[in-house]
């Protein structure tokens, strides 16, 4: 039997269609990682006492009405990243004095016009402390001014209980807390709250730079006492226990002022403590005769941790009727290393002749103990 095989055309297979070619992305560029807080630099510089005339209760402004009581310094104040200064006094026009006057010959209250505040900010000042025992001369109400004055100038204050300064620099936030012994301020004598506060800007904050208004006053109060000081029966700190306390709670800079005359240095914890800038400027009303018209404008580099890197003490004198100027004689330089080494041995600060200031290793610091009571 013949079979006849037949061959079935087996069924065309559709083409299927070409795949889209995947999209070509491109990654979005990494930026470069920024400096490390070690490697970020910022550049404070800082004075004393601050007063450039009183209206009260006599006429006692500069002839210029104080336009160029700062301009031989000014350079210096303005090249830093931020600049401070202790005001002593008030920026108010008019107003009633918080304290009975009765001889005006010895009536220690300052009161200058609340356009005074421009004179600071063009001389290069930030920030202002309002902690001190003139800054409630015209009493609250004062205070209030000066505030308004120097925030209407574009700067910053810190003094009044709960007032604190926060600057931004450098990608850095800075804190400034302002302290003091006199009423309605930060107070320097509550030591555990001030060290709480300390602690809570350390967490917020990059950098904190704490300036207090302690210590007895006078040509006799350059040296350090190590313990709890008095000025006419008025507690004034244990500034040694307040300085390195606020340090060890997380301050990175602290900048003391109210003896009227400079007091030595030290490095703590790779942390400069400068514990008295003395009279930077005051044109009437405040003694600047000998050693009470020597200070520096005191300039430091610090890392983004806070660090000290270097600094310089620019020496200036005052004295009258001009404002400060600067010292060739570098007096300041001179008192305030000689008082650093008789007051701490090796202060952890090395002081070349030309003013600079560099960390030098130190050995071990002795536990320093409150003398009232306290740890």
């Amino acid at each position: 039997m013949l079979q006849i095989a037949a061959c079935a055309t087996p069924p065309q297979q559709e083409a299927m269609p070409e795949a889209a070619p995947a999209p070509v992305v491109t990654p979005a560029p990494v930026p470069p990682p920024g400096p490390t807080k070690s490697a970020m630099r910022i550049s404070i510089a800082a004075v004393g006492d601050m007063m450039l005339g009183t209206d009260y209760p006599e006429n006692h402004l500069p002839d210029d009405d104080g336009d160029s009581f700062l301009a031989e310094v000014t350079p210096f104040l303005s090249s830093a990243d931020i600049t401070f200064g202790n005001l002593e006094g008030v920026l108010v026009d008019g107003g009633t004095p918080g304290k009975a006057c009765s001889n005006p010959s010895a009536c220690f209250l300052f009161r200058s016009p609340t356009r005074y505040a421009e004179h600071y900010r063009a001389a290069g000042f930030d920030i202002l402390s309002l902690a001190n025992n003139h800054a409630r001369d015209f009493d609250e109400d004062g205070r209030t001014s000066s505030m308004v004055a120097i925030a209407n100038a574009g700067m910053n204050h810190s003094g009044r209980v709960d007032d604190f300064a926060s600057i931004a620099r450098n990608d850095l936030r800075v804190a400034f807390l302002a302290y003091a012994v006199t009423k309605n301020s930060n107070l320097l004598l509550d030591y555990e709250l001030a060290f709480e506060t300390v602690a809570r800007f350390a967490d917020s904050h990059d950098i904190v730079v704490v300036s207090f208004h302690g210590g007895a006053e006078g040509v006799d109060a350059t040296r350090i006492p190590f313990a709890e000081e008095e000025y006419y029966e008025e507690p004034r700190g244990d500034v040694v226990w307040f300085a390195r306390g606020v340090v060890d709670a997380g301050a990175d800079l602290v900048i003391g002022h109210g003896p009227h005359v400079v007091r030595g240095i030290e490095r703590y914890k790779d942390r400069l403590i400068a514990y008295s800038l003395g009279n930077f400027a005051t044109y009437y009303g405040i003694s600047v005769a000998g050693i009470r018209g020597i200070a520096p404008i005191l300039s430091v580099i610090l890392d983004g941790n806070g660090a000290f890197i270097a600094g310089e003490i620019i020496s200036t004198v005052q004295i009258r009727p001009a404002g400060p100027s600067i010292d060739a004689e570098q007096r300041a330089l001179k008192l305030i290393r000689g008082l650093s080494i008789r007051d701490f041995g090796e202060p952890g600060v090395q002081f070349l002749p030309d003013g600079r200031l560099l960390p030098v290793a130190r050995p071990p610091i002795k536990p320093h103990v409150l003398e009232l009571g306290g740890q």
